[in-house]
């Protein structure tokens, strides 16, 4: 099934400002918690965060 691109878009900014507002936690425990969060695989956090 594919994903809507506003969907996609909404996600990837709820990770980059997550990961702003958790600045002062270590980069795993981030990651551990999107992961929780999102229901989706750390490849995932990790290429979107790339992008």
């Amino acid at each position: 099934m594919k994903r809507s691109k506003t969907l996609l878009d909404k996600r990837k900014k709820f990770i980059h400002n997550y990961v702003e507002d958790n600045s002062a936690k270590q980069m795993k425990v981030i990651i551990n918690e999107l992961v929780d969060k999102l229901f989706i695989s750390e490849k995932t956090i990790y290429n979107i965060l790339k992008q």
